[in-house]
């Protein structure tokens, strides 16, 4: 039974530690908001729990005994879809496998503070709350796993040289991974292209997030560091509490991270990046504005639109959050509205076009 909207949003915590159980569940019983309903030791216990319990919201440890939280995912998901959150530790394998959750369907990821004490509660609490009220309007579908589709779109299969000459900058928060893992293997290459990515995420994280796209893509894939050149055929993800940008040098643009304030509440920010993308590609870019809340990547959609660049924002029907697409949209930035499943070749096509200037 889902709880009606009067009534606190009932929701399942899965961690193999007592301790993590019990900070868990009394940061969630304190908000008012929601409520534990049921805990879960591993994953085959949380299984058990999600078909007695039908909770509204699933916070899931990843590393656990029996069945890891991979698994429980991929079950929940294929049986009960609903939002899972992931709770995962910023060091060791846990970091691969909550990009891969992500892409499995999970909806989010907090991390775990390192430290102990009542300030590092305190932050864990704020974090985890706004996650949760993000995850419990989000849209939840029965999914498959995502696909390689090696040169489904790939116009070719060699590595081009020397500077990038066109660019596609894209912007992802809530349900991001699950798109960025759809679109970015199936970019093309040999477009002289670069490819820009922010996507709101915790420190650390993004790093793996840019290795787990690289195994799926043809073209290279890494995380961004400050003065990197742009070099055509490879994507840069920004990293995580750290705005990106585009500048121009003599020896051609060149990426710079800073940590700035904050914008519309998140470092890196879509906005800053797209608006550096307009000012030194102008008509030579392609925005792409993906799922997730709030309306960072608007203004800057519409300022690649209005120098003379392509905006794309995802549909309504397949985003987890149609926030950011819809502020987009609103903003006058969007000159495709597209299914997920689409917009890789959209921006093929736009790159083919965009070439012969």
């Amino acid at each position: 039974m889902v709880s009606s909207s009067s009534d606190p949003s009932r929701v399942l915590v899965v961690d193999d530690s007592p301790f993590f159980r019990r900070l868990l569940t009394d940061v969630v019983d304190g908000s008012g908001e929601f409520r534990v309903v049921a805990t879960a030791r591993d994953g085959m216990d949380a299984l058990r729990k999600v078909r007695a319990h039908a909770p509204d919201v699933i916070l899931m440890d990843i590393e656990m005994p029996e069945l890891d939280g991979l698994g429980a995912i991929g079950y929940i998901m294929a049986e009960s879809p609903r939002p899972i959150v992931v709770v995962s530790a910023h060091v060791g394998p846990g970091m691969a496998a909550a990009i891969r959750a992500l892409e499995l369907g999970a909806v989010d990821l907090v991390a775990k503070e390192e430290e102990r004490g009542a300030a590092a509660t305190a932050r864990f609490a704020e974090r985890l709350m706004a996650v949760l009220r993000t995850a419990r309007a989000a849209e939840i579908r029965r999914l498959d796993p995502p696909e390689r589709r090696e040169g489904a779109v790939a116009a070719a299969t060699s590595q081009a040289t020397g500077h990038a000459h066109l660019c596609v900058a894209m912007a992802a928060s809530t349900g991001g991974p699950r798109a960025l893992a759809d679109i970015v293997p199936l970019l093309p290459i040999g477009f002289q292209a670069v490819v820009l990515i922010v996507q709101h995420m915790p420190p650390k994280f993004t790093h793996s997030l840019a290795e787990r796209l690289a195994s799926q893509s043809l073209m290279k894939v890494v995380e961004a560091q400050d003065q990197m050149s742009l070099e055509p055929d490879t994507a840069y993800v920004a990293p995580g509490d750290y705005h990106m940008r585009v500048a121009t040098a003599a020896s051609g643009a060149r990426i710079t991270l800073d940590q700035g304030p904050s914008v519309w509440g998140v470092r890196p920010a879509a906005d800053p990046l797209f608006s550096s993308v307009a000012r030194c590609f102008g008509p030579r870019a392609v925005g792409v504005v993906l799922t997730g809340i709030g309306r960072d990547g608007a203004e800057g959609l519409r300022q690649i639109h209005d120098a003379g660049g392509v905006g794309i924002a995802q549909d309504r029907a397949t985003a987890t959050i149609y926030g950011m697409p819809a502020a987009a949209l609103h903003a006058g930035g969007a000159d495709y509205v597209l299914p997920v499943s689409d917009i890789a070749g959209r921006v093929a096509v736009e790159l083919t076009r965009l070439r012969k200037l």
